[in-house]
């Protein structure tokens, strides 16, 4: 697998990718967010290319105090094969070229497959609780 920057072209494989992966959230417009994610920082948006194809994304951040990484998505059919590992090495590496001392992510509380990826890859629970307030609906 490729790990390139996301095309604008890619938006459409994109969304579906998140659709089969179960990402996509009523409260959350897939589009809406890309185009969020390509006023800042674009270059942290990150895709997985086998054969020309998009097969993975990692939508990746710095705000000057924490990185953060969302959307980590690997197409159902391509699992198994290090490519969320191989993404999540990706983000460590351009953090760090960032200067971003901590990485962090958010994981569905019911998303168990995801939970033992990341304690795989020496992420640790945190004692923290999350909280959030929509400032823009995306209805």
């Amino acid at each position: 697998m490729l790990i390139r920057p996301f095309h604008r072209a890619d938006t459409g494989t994109v969304v579906r990718l998140w659709e089969a992966c179960g990402l996509i959230r009523p409260w959350n417009d897939p589009h809406r967010d890309i185009e969020r994610k390509l006023t800042t920082q674009p270059e942290l948006f990150q895709v997985g290319v086998e054969d020309d194809v998009v097969i993975a994304s990692a939508m990746i951040g710095f705000d000057g105090h924490r990185g953060w990484v969302y959307y980590l998505a690997v197409d159902p059919a391509h699992r198994g094969r290090g490519y969320a590992r191989a993404l999540m090495a990706a983000a460590d590496r351009l953090l760090i070229e960032s200067g971003c001392p901590k990485i962090m992510l958010m994981v569905r509380s019911d998303n168990a497959a995801a939970v033992e990826l990341y304690e795989h890859l020496d992420y640790l629970r945190e004692d923290t609780i999350l909280m959030g307030k929509r400032l823009i609906p995306d209805d």
